[in-house]
């Protein structure tokens, strides 16, 4: 079986990406299921219930999210409502929504999706270590394999994670630095990973910014308000192919394709 991930969605570039290249991705590719993380889908910062519904309706089977998610309040009902679009488990009890959800897919397949939250040079969390391991335990009863987002910003807590889960998930995917690895790769216990999926959004920006703003930003050292550039845009993402019956990893294929509008 196929799954498709999507890494962070910025603003309508994004969305527009994502509108004008995933049908070619599900034809080439056939995916069992889609995984997108959208938390900065809404002007860049966090998320709304139309952008949410835009991107389910584009063919998007569950939206994860990260540190951005808490952005727009009038998102928290929707958030907490919905099956289909997570936030990371390991805030503390109390934040609204799910961290964690099982769907069953066309295949008949059980499919738990974990989001995470990673804690080194990120505002304090519960411990996603942990987290990971409570919620894991309690979905291995539940379903045939799971996978997990990664929202960190450190790639060394990152690989930490996919030590630490080896062989208990089908894969982990990191997502938060808009900047696509190149590192992936199958630990010994059959757990795919990436250190970060990239960014889907404007290519001429610096991560989904314009340019100038934050080249200002690092020559006065003063604040700007943040504006999502535009011009072409550019889907980043991955491609697992995992095996239905032992639910590991068996390849792993990047994407990364540009949009002419």
């Amino acid at each position: 079986m196929h799954l498709l991930f999507i890494g962070d969605i910025v603003g309508r570039p994004g969305r527009r990406a994502v509108k004008t290249i995933l049908p070619g991705l599900i034809d080439t590719y056939k995916p069992d299921a889609i995984i997108a993380n959208g938390e900065n889908a809404a002007g860049g910062l966090g998320l709304t219930k139309e952008t949410a519904e835009e991107l389910l309706d584009l063919g998007v089977t569950i939206l994860t999210s990260g540190n951005h998610i808490w952005r727009k309040k009038e998102f928290y009902d929707f958030l907490q409502e919905s099956t289909r679009v997570l936030r990371p488990a390991n805030y503390p009890p109390g934040a609204p929504g799910k961290g964690a959800t099982v769907i069953r897919l066309s295949n008949g397949i059980r499919l738990g999706v974990v989001n995470l939250i990673g804690r080194v040079f990120m505002s304090p969390v519960d411990c996603p270590f942990r987290v990971a391991d409570s919620i894991i335990s309690e979905l291995s009863q539940k379903c045939d394999l799971i996978v997990v987002d990664f929202h960190a910003e450190a790639t060394s807590e990152k690989i930490a994670m996919g030590w630490f889960l080896d062989g208990r998930v089908a894969c982990i995917v990191g997502t938060h630095t808009h900047v696509q690895t190149a590192d992936e790769r199958i630990f010994p216990g059959g757990t795919g990973f990436i250190s970060d999926l990239g960014m889907t959004g404007p290519i001429n920006s610096v991560l989904g910014v314009k340019s100038d703003i934050i080249v200002e930003r690092f020559l006065t050292g003063l604040p700007r308000q943040f504006q999502i550039a535009s011009g072409p845009s550019e889907l980043c993402g991955a491609v697992f192919s995992i095996g239905a019956s032992t639910g590991k990893t068996k390849k792993i294929e990047r994407i990364r394709e540009a949009s002419l509008s």
